[in-house]
């Protein structure tokens, strides 16, 4: 990943690194300032610190003791929890331990959309404490915070600084394909410090000292299992400026729809034949679509994959278009499938694999979801199933 070109800086031929380009050229002539100044010394912030008054589920409670287990030992634990058990929520009496041993956290994941909806709801829990979030376009910068909220890609900032590493959504692109951003994580925790990982679908690569398994949403809920429909060859459709019959007959009975959509160019053009908001990771105005999204103001939002993990919608209900393409692996399936039902006043609904042909992929994942149930079944912690 080395190229070189002619400096106009140093007025040499000079060597810079692409593989982190998007964060700013770092050429050979260019000095890497590392702060050698007073270490991290932050107070315990003032009491209450935890003002959440939530109750755990009985797996939710087993994961937060092993968590809190962690913080004295400063060893690696990796959380396996379904999509909507509440991983936020278990984090929140670690934390706590963590700030009254004046440890300094930092809770990392790979989607900006995520550390956005992180951030209120842990200010809410922790209110006295200096909170920073960190993404591109982020306003904060305080030099101590106890508690930092970022995107992976911020840790490059970061050398031995945190005594707790979580990170959230491990599994999620680009963190599971970049071995730079997973070296940045190690780089950013000290030496001797807890390691959190948490997932949904965590990859078998992830290697830590213990794993705690969470089977059941926190509302004790079974999963809903996706179902699949054939929709045919539903580009040639488009072709002609049409959407498939199919389809719409599924929006219609769906008012209020997360529809995932394979490509940005098939995207926008369902987004014009149905008159409907979309959003993509380039997209400028994609917060306040989101937003207005969440609020109602907007039935239908068309996405990419940009909205699969780290979202809650209330009342939403899930469509996959071209389920079969190669975006749409079982780890992605099932995450988009966990945008469903995860409101324990509507803990139903409905999520649809649309394909021209079945995939290893949509059968894995529906296995996943089935098997998770039973799971949760056999321990007690749902009472019945869907299947």
């Amino acid at each position: 990943m080395f190229a070189s070109h002619h400096c106009g800086k140093c007025g040499k031929h000079c060597m810079y690194c692409r593989n982190c380009i998007q964060m700013g050229k770092a050429s050979e002539c260019e000095r890497i300032v590392l702060w050698k100044g007073a270490p991290f010394e932050q107070s315990i912030p003032p009491e209450p610190i935890l003002q959440w008054e939530g109750k755990l589920s009985r797996p939710q409670q087993r994961a937060s003791d092993a968590l809190l287990t962690s913080i004295d030992k400063k060893n690696s634990i990796l959380v396996h929890a379904v999509c909507g058990a509440g991983k936020t929520e278990i984090l929140f009496h670690a934390i706590e331990k963590a700030l009254r041993k004046e440890l300094r956290v930092c809770i990392a994941t790979p989607r900006r959309d995520v550390v956005q909806e992180l951030a209120p709801r842990l200010k809410r829990a922790f209110p006295t404490t200096e909170i920073e979030s960190l993404y591109g376009g982020s306003e904060d910068r305080l030099p101590h915070a106890h508690l930092t909220i970022a995107t992976t890609h911020q840790l490059i900032r970061f050398r031995e600084a945190f005594d707790v590493m979580v990170i959230d959504e491990v599994d999620a692109f680009p963190f599971s394909a970049d071995d730079a951003l997973q070296k940045t994580s190690q780089l950013a925790r000290k030496k001797s410090s807890t390691l959190i990982y948490l997932s949904a679908t965590p990859s078998r690569k992830i290697k830590t000292d213990e794993i705690v398994k969470i089977p059941a949403r926190f509302h004790g809920h079974p999963l809903p299992v996706p179902e699949t429909k054939w929709l045919g060859n539903w580009k040639k459709t488009l072709l002609k400026d049409k959407v498939d019959p199919i389809l719409l007959r599924w929006l219609a009975g769906h008012p209020k729809a997360l529809v995932f959509m394979p490509d940005i160019e098939s995207m926008q053009a369902y987004s014009m034949l149905l008159n409907v908001p979309s959003v993509h990771s380039a997209d400028p105005d994609r917060g306040e679509k989101v937003m207005a999204f969440r609020e109602g103001k907007s039935k239908v939002l068309l996405t990419t994959t940009i909205l699969e993990r780290g979202v809650t919608f209330s009342g939403v209900e899930v469509a996959v278009v071209g389920a079969g393409d190669p975006v749409f692996t079982e780890a992605a399936l099932v995450q988009i499938a966990g945008r469903v039902g995860r409101d324990p006043l509507k803990p139903a609904g409905n999520i649809t694999f649309f394909h021209n042909g079945l995939t290893d992929a949509m059968v894995r994942a529906q296995r996943h979801i089935v098997l998770m149930n039973k799971e949760a079944v056999k321990l007690g912690y749902v009472k019945g199933i869907l299947v």
